[in-house]
C-alpha cells in the first residue's frame, strides 16, 4: 500500500542541492507537489533519493547459503530483497551468471534464479531487475539464448569472458582448477579439457557474438561488456551495441568509453576499500577524473551508500554529486527516467539516513515502505 505523508524537518537532497529542514510530500507512489496526508517529523535525518543498484550479486548468499541447500528459490529472493531494502536500495539489478563455471554460476542454476525473480518481483516492494551475465565462449548455448532472455523477462545482458586465455595458450593449468571443477560437480581433468576446448574455438566467438547482440538488441535488451582492458576492447563492444562499460579495468578503457559517450559503471567496494582488490584501476581516481556515471554494489550491498558518503566526506564531491552516482546516474544508464531524483512527479523512492551515524533508518520504494528501524519507525507509525 502506498503512503500519503508529508516528511518535514529533515535535510532533503533536491536536484538543486541540500534543503536544510526541508519538506517533501508523497502520494500515489510519487513525490507530490503539495502537502499530503499526515506530517512526519524527520528532524535529525537526511532524506535522499533511493539507491539504484546497477549490478549486484550479493543475493547469492540468500539463494544458496550452503551448496545445494536452497531449493525454494523464491524464498531466497525474498530474503535478498530484505537486505537490499535495509541498505537503502530501491531498485536492484540482480546480476546472475550463465557460465561454464557451473554450480551457482551454471545455466541450470541461472534458470532457477530467473524463475524465482519472476515469481516474486510483483509481490515485493523493491523494484527487482534481472541481469544475465553470459560467458561468451559457451558456443553450444548461443542457439535459443535470446528466447530464454525473453522468457525470463531479462532487460539487461552483460557479456563476460573469464577464460584464463594466457595460461591456456601456454598449456598451463589455471590456479584453483581442482576446486573450481569440484564446485561445478566435474572431474578436474574433464574440466581442464573443457577449458582447452573452449579456448581452441575462440575464433568462432566474434561472429556468434555479432549475431547474438543483434538478436538481443531487436528485443530492446540493454547490452554491456565487463572488465574492458583497452580502448580497442571498448570499440569492439560498442560496435556490437554493448554500450555500457561495467568495471573497466584500466584508465585507457574508461577514457575510451567516456570519449564515445558510453556509460561507465564502477564498483562501490573499490571506493570503500580505497582500491581494487585485483589491482585494477582505482575507482576513486577515475571518479576524480570524471570517468564514472554510476557506482554499483558489485558484491556488497552496504557499499553504494558508504561509497557516496565517503566521497562527500573526502571533499572530492559534494553530497549531490556523490549521491548522484548511486541514484540519478544509474537510473539514467538504465533508461529509468521516473526515478533517481526527489522531484514532483517522480517515483517516491526515498532513503532516510540517521544524520549522526549515517545508517539507514527507512527505505520507501514507489511510496511503499520496504524498511523501517529504530526511532524513525515510531515517527512513521505514530
Amino acid at each position: 500500500m502506498t503512503l500519503e505523508l508529508t516528511l518535514q524537518g529533515g535535510d532533503v537532497l533536491r536536484p538543486g542541492g541540500l534543503e536544510r529542514g526541508g519538506e517533501i510530500a508523497i502520494a500515489g507512489g510519487l513525490v507530490s507537489e503539495t502537502a499530503a496526508g499526515r506530517a512526519v517529523d524527520l528532524t535529525g535525518y537526511l532524506v535522499l533519493p533511493g539507491i539504484v543498484d546497477l549490478h549486484g550479486d550479493g543475493f547469492e548468499r540468500h539463494l544458496a547459503p550452503r551448496r545445494g541447500a536452497m531449493k525454494q528459490m523464491a524464498e531466497g529472493v525474498v530474503a535478498a530483497e530484505a537486505e537490499l531494502a535495509a541498505n537503502g536500495i530501491t531498485t536492484a539489478v540482480l546480476a546472475q551468471f550463465y557460465s561454464w563455471e557451473g554450480g551457482l554460476r551454471g545455466p541450470e542454476f541461472a534458470a532457477q534464479v530467473f524463475e524465482g525473480i519472476k515469481a516474486v518481483r510483483s509481490s515485493v516492494v523493491t523494484d527487482l531487475l534481472p541481469q544475465l551475465r553470459f560467458e561468451i565462449h559457451m558456443l553450444e548455448d548461443y542457439t535459443g539464448l535470446a528466447a530464454k532472455v525473453a522468457e525470463w523477462q531479462v532487460p539487461y545482458v552483460v557479456l563476460n569472458d573469464h577464460l584464463p586465455h594466457e595460461r591456456l595458450a601456454q598449456g598451463k593449468k589455471p590456479p584453483r582448477l581442482t576446486g573450481q571443477a569440484l564446485k561445478a560437480g566435474r572431474n578436474p581433468e574433464v574440466h581442464w579439457q573443457m577449458l582447452k576446448d573452449m579456448h581452441a574455438r575462440r575464433d568462432e566467438v566474434p561472429g556468434r557474438l555479432d549475431a547474438l547482440c543483434a538478436e538481443l538488441a531487436a528485443q530492446n535488451v540493454q547490452l554491456g561488456s565487463h572488465d574492458d582492458q583497452t580502448a580497442e576492447d571498448r570499440a569492439v563492444w560498442r560496435g556490437r551495441g554493448a554500450r555500457i562499460s561495467e568495471f573497466p579495468e584500466t584508465l585507457e578503457a574508461a577514457e575510451a568509453a567516456r570519449g564515445a559517450g558510453d556509460p561507465v559503471i564502477l564498483g562501490s567496494p573499490n571506493v570503500v576499500r580505497g582500491g581494487s582488490h585485483k589491482g585494477n584501476a582505482s575507482a576513486v581516481e577515475l571518479i576524480a577524473m570524471g570517468l564514472c556515471d554510476a557506482l554499483a554494489s558489485d558484491y556488497h550491498y552496504p557499499s553504494p551508500r558508504r561509497a557516496a558518503l565517503m566521497l562527500e566526506r573526502s571533499g572530492l564531491l559534494d553530497l549531490a554529486g556523490a549521491w548522484r552516482l548511486v541514484s540519478e546516474g544509474p537510473a539514467q544508464v538504465l533508461g529509468l527516467q521516473d526515478r533517481g531524483q526527489l522531484e514532483a512527479g517522480k517515483r517516491a523512492d526515498i532513503v532516510v539516513l540517521e544524520k549522526q551515524t549515517q545508517r539507514v533508518a527507512a527505505t520507501l520504494s514507489g511510496g511503499c515502505v520496504s524498511y523501517l528501524s529504530g526511532d524513525v519507525a515510531a515517527r512513521f507509525l505514530a
